[in-house]
């Protein structure tokens, strides 16, 4: 267990590089056991899920050669073998079922252990994963305490989800890369990260058509070559470093080549009085006054921050906002449309002194803007929830504490690093 030391109350203030998004590294990690050419993937991100990934490509006798210092990782999945009594996939980790497609489309089997999962975000169901292995002609069985997934040749589909599931889509695009003619997905996640795990195979020289849209069609059976991918920088990470310069009244720049992922996060941040501005490359935020919660033209109703899938508010940032509203003058809500009884970690804002109202188990109410002080606290098992706990400590002056803070080196290579670099007193400390 890792804990997180803050001495709050300075202004952070800097530049900031981001690191690649995990949910797009992951997955397309996941992909490249498709291929039997050379591939190249730069600024991959020094995280433990990376590592269980590139541990098992070893295992399966995969040629890995990563430089963690500049994030170049060499692939080669010639030899690769797989062996479903012998070879056990990363458990405790959700990005593992992404694996199966291209073990089925290799070696016409895989083995996916029963606890596999991320972060402790409620119920996360693996049947529309099932779901898709199955029309895409697999057979699932349960056996061991584990799912022992078969499959001759796949073959394509015309699918609908029942709701827009991230990793659910990037299972059906890799079926349908590996299927033998042309599959359809309605209801496909669009996230930022989903495209850029598409532009990938596209890369690879799979065809996509759709990219960015909620109804993907994939020509399959198309042998997959090599090359080099470079990976963007993780929105959700620039947006985490514009609010700590926001939430601390300080002045922070966050490198951003993909601005046009923002125009919502944008006015999401302009409700509590952050304006975001993009210029050459780099994003700023900028705080004219003390945080405010805007006042709606429409009188009698609370300023909302509605999170649900892309195009919506990203859910994965709605503790980030949380936090805002901590530290604004004013009232707000959030909902969280996805996940039940994710917002429960929300009492331990009380421990600071914030004044939060749980309206049922989606939707949370702050009273923000008055009197903080420092206090310990503790994070569950959730990478931005524990970065949310350390924003509203960095922004007390005095000594607090962020228990169980280990999930965010899940996402954040360097994350004490560059706050030490924006000026943060911060440092970890461990236990047994």
């Amino acid at each position: 267990m890792s804990n997180l030391i803050v001495h709050g109350g300075r202004p952070l203030s800097g530049r900031i590089t981001p690191s690649a998004n995990k949910n797009a590294v992951l997955p397309v990690l996941c992909a490249t056991l498709l291929s039997t050419e050379p591939l190249r993937l730069l600024g991959v991100p020094d995280i433990t899920d990376v590592r269980k990934i590139l541990d098992i490509f070893r295992t399966l006798g995969s040629q890995v050669e990563m430089d963690h210092a500049s994030g170049t990782l060499n692939l080669h999945h010639r030899e690769t073998t797989f062996d479903a009594v012998r070879h056990r996939l990363p458990e405790e980790m959700r990005s593992s079922i992404m694996l199966v497609p291209p073990l089925l489309a290799r070696f016409g089997v895989a083995r996916l252990e029963d606890n596999v999962k991320g972060c402790t975000l409620g119920v996360r169901e693996i049947d529309p994963h099932v779901e898709v292995f199955r029309h895409f002609g697999a057979e699932v069985e349960r056996a061991d305490g584990s799912l022992l997934v078969r499959a001759g040749r796949l073959r394509p589909v015309d699918h609908w989800l029942d709701y827009a599931s991230v990793t659910t889509t990037e299972n059906f695009v890799l079926c349908a890369s590996a299927a033998e003619g042309t599959s359809t997905l309605t209801n496909a996640a669009s996230e930022p990260h989903v495209q850029e795990f598409c532009r990938f195979m596209v890369a690879l020289g799979a065809r996509i058509e759709g990219i960015g849209t909620s109804r993907l069609t994939v020509h399959g059976g198309l042998r997959l070559g090599g090359g080099e991918f470079r990976f963007d920088e993780d929105f959700h990470e620039i947006t985490t470093f514009l609010a700590l310069g926001a939430i601390t009244g300080g002045d922070v720049v966050v490198r951003n080549t993909a601005p046009g992922n923002f125009p919502l996060i944008d006015r999401t941040f302009a409700k509590f009085g952050v304006k975001i501005t993009h210029e050459d490359g780099w994003s700023r935020a900028s705080t004219p006054g003390a945080l405010r919660v805007q006042t709606p033209f429409t009188s009698n109703v609370l300023t909302k921050v509605e999170a649900a899938p892309w195009p919506y508010f990203p859910v994965d940032l709605l503790p980030i906002f949380i936090a805002l509203g901590v530290r604004a003058q004013g009232n707000a809500m959030f909902w969280n449309k996805v996940y039940d009884g994710a917002l429960g970690w929300t009492g331990e804002l009380s421990k600071f002194g914030a004044h939060v109202f749980s309206s049922d188990p989606h939707r949370l109410i702050t009273f923000g803007g008055g009197p903080l002080t420092p206090a310990v606290v503790e994070s569950p098992y959730i990478i931005r929830v524990a970065i949310a706990l350390f924003m509203v400590a960095a922004s007390i002056e005095g000594r607090s504490e962020i228990r169980n803070a280990t999930p965010i080196r899940r996402a954040h290579p360097h994350f004490v690093e560059n706050l030490r670099s924006l000026g943060v007193r911060v440092e970890w400390t461990s236990e047994e």
